[in-house]
């Protein structure tokens, strides 16, 4: 695989810090870190890289190609195997076409709403319930597509195929594309989760040994990395794993795709550099032994991504309520709607730099969800959608410091 140098600047990083006092009230400088924040997510050591995200870029990889099982047999008009996508879910029986995917030894289901801190250590509030719960709802939707895929024409309280422009997409009957709830939905429920409450972690990044030997440069057995600088490599390819890597369709792009949408509005402006600034930073501070730079860049990290997803809920709701207001309750305003529903989700996934919990709880994202289909046949329901797209995109807007408008200006 080919990965994307991030081009952007260097930067040199000078810090002092300052232990308490002496008698005769001298400060006394503890440490002192001298180090280059490099243009590109490029780092080395004796000649070798040190970055790895291998696994990660497998991972959503392998979601790409559940997206577009779910495309080609809307497209070929052929039915979906719910089986089949089960078994990619869980990366048996080999199911995918991409080299190496199916001996990778990853799957994407062990990962989904398995993070350190919301999954393992309850401290957001997860539990096994709720796992279970969550990939039992992604099974849901590879049955949604079997359902959708064998004939019917999609309509209201109808699951089945509608044409989108000159494209065909699958749709429940609740009006939800199955489609889209795995894929955004995943973003949220793996990517997000493993990025902000596992891999940036610091009950992961620092757990065991591991700042003790990052700190002297103990490299993983036959590795060219330390364990927190793989650690961090880790949630970097969530967010950038499949950028340059060519696979025919085109791959998702999912975080990496957003986060340049977000970006490409003057309201948004510094969420790209913001973020890659922040990953390269952090990974400059852990590789110079600066801690306390290192943790303020999880921060940025996590509060921007969290502002990506809740731009985005936003916008499709918005997007999604326009095309309803001129009577379309046809393919592209339920394609808007079910990308806002899958972005919701994730914002249960989202981690708020001081709280180690989410910027919503699930019961409130939940609330909103079952607003969203409260109607008969959920998303069909025109007469009645429209005020509760709108309380709920003022709802996510508010807590994030936005407004309605500016998010749904974004392209």
């Amino acid at each position: 695989m080919n990965f994307k140098k991030l081009s952007l600047y260097a930067l040199t990083i000078t810090a002092l810090t300052f232990t308490s006092c002496s008698k005769d009230d001298d400060a006394v400088a503890e440490e002192t870190f001298n180090y280059t924040v490099p243009a590109t997510y490029t780092f080395d050591r004796n000649a070798a890289t040190t970055v790895d995200y291998s696994g990660q870029s497998s991972r959503l990889l392998m979601l790409d190609e559940m997206g577009n099982y779910y495309k080609t047999a809307a497209t070929n008009g052929t039915i979906v195997d719910n089986a089949v996508l089960s078994e990619m879910y869980n990366n048996t029986n080999n199911r995918f076409a991409g080299t190496g995917l199916n001996a990778s030894g990853k799957q994407l289901k062990d990962k989904t709403a398995a993070s350190k801190d919301y999954f393992s250590l309850y401290l957001g509030g997860g539990s096994t319930v709720e796992q279970v719960a969550v990939r039992d709802l992604f099974e849901t939707q590879f049955k949604n597509g079997n359902t959708a895929s064998k004939g019917a024409t999609a309509a209201a309280g109808v699951a089945g195929v509608y044409l989108d422009g000159t494209s065909k997409r699958l749709f429940a009957a609740n009006g939800l594309e199955p489609q889209q709830v795995l894929l955004k939905g995943m973003m949220g429920a793996c990517f997000m989760d493993q990025i902000a409450n596992n891999y940036l972690s610091l009950n992961k990044l620092d757990e065991s040994t591991n700042k003790a030997d990052n700190t002297a440069k103990t490299l993983v057995s036959g590795k060219s990395y330390t364990a927190m600088e793989h650690t961090w490599d880790e949630a970097y390819g969530y967010v950038y794993g499949a950028d340059n890597v060519t696979v025919t369709p085109n791959v998702f792009k999912f975080w990496s795709s957003y986060i340049n949408q977000v970006n490409a509005d003057a309201d948004f402006n510094s969420v790209k550099a913001d973020i890659e600034l922040a990953f390269r930073k952090g990974r400059a501070a852990i590789v110079a032994n600066d801690y306390k730079v290192r943790d303020a860049q999880i921060d940025i990290i996590k509060a921007k991504l969290a502002t990506t997803s809740a731009v985005r809920a936003v916008f499709y709701l918005q997007e999604g309520k326009a095309k309803l207001a001129t009577g379309d309750a046809g393919a592209k305003s339920l394609h808007a709607l079910s990308e806002a529903y899958g972005f919701i989700m994730a914002l249960r996934y989202t981690n708020k730099p001081g709280t180690n919990n989410p910027y919503f709880t699930k019961a409130e994202v939940d609330t909103m969800l079952a607003s969203m289909l409260s109607g008969t046949n959920g998303l069909w329901a025109i007469d009645t959608l429209g005020a509760k797209l709108d309380a709920i995109s003022t709802q996510i807007a508010t807590k994030f410091g936005f407004t309605v408008a500016q998010a749904a200006t974004v392209n």
